[in-house]
């Protein structure tokens, strides 16, 4: 099985109900050790970018272009740190799946890339208490699948299954990044909303891929 374009639209549609359906969950992890807008935030850029696909006039011919419309559209119409964490994510992984479609390996080398987007921008590594303890994981599973040879639907499994361990495992740590560090001992026992919405914009790209 491979992921083409018509996967990836409607991995964003996906997403986006998926965001309608978490909004309000996720602000109230936000309101506790961040901003209160996480939630808020990604409801209108993934409505904004469910709005740009219905406006397309012919389907993108690659899964870049995909990728490139959500990050061109969430980096205009996200505030917060969301909006260009997410935004430089997908346009890293959009220079990298300049295809019709990916295997296995197209879609580690898509989560590698956004993955590399995302600590370029946010400078945060694997302990911080950021959505890089849900990327890394989804990263290093899907790269355990696809080098055994699984699917690209199977390496999507294990990244989501591991995005979402890892945004559990944030619950303890003390965070040292962003707006909840300055909460110190205080954000313990908290899951980090950014590695809770890495978890669920993964899961939406597996029911994205079931219901091809």
């Amino acid at each position: 099985m491979t992921l083409d374009v018509a996967w990836a639209m409607r991995w964003m549609r996906c997403t986006a109900e998926a965001v309608a359906e978490a909004k309000t969950g996720l602000t109230e992890l936000d309101r506790v050790i961040g901003d209160g807008d996480h939630g808020e935030n990604l409801d209108r850029g993934f409505r904004a970018v469910t709005a740009k696909l219905d406006g397309l006039e012919s389907p993108p011919a690659q899964v870049g272009d995909v990728l490139k419309l959500v990050a061109t559209t969430l980096m205009s119409s996200v505030g917060g740190a969301s909006g260009p964490l997410y935004g430089t994510a997908f346009l890293r992984a959009a220079k990298v799946t300049g295809l019709p479609e990916l295997d296995a390996h197209g879609t580690v080398a898509l989560l590698e890339a956004a993955l590399e987007g995302i600590t370029a921008r946010g400078k945060a590594v694997v302990g911080e208490k950021t959505m890089v303890d849900a990327w890394q994981p989804a990263v290093d599973a899907a790269e355990s699948v696809a080098s055994g040879g699984g699917t690209a639907h199977d390496a999507l499994v294990a990244a989501a299954d591991a995005a979402a361990a890892g945004a559990a495992a944030t619950v303890p740590l003390l965070a040292t990044k962003g707006r909840a560090s300055y909460l110190g001992e205080r954000s313990q026992g908290h899951q980090d909303p950014g590695a809770t919405s890495t978890a669920l914009i993964l899961a939406a790209a597996v029911r994205a891929s079931e219901e091809e």
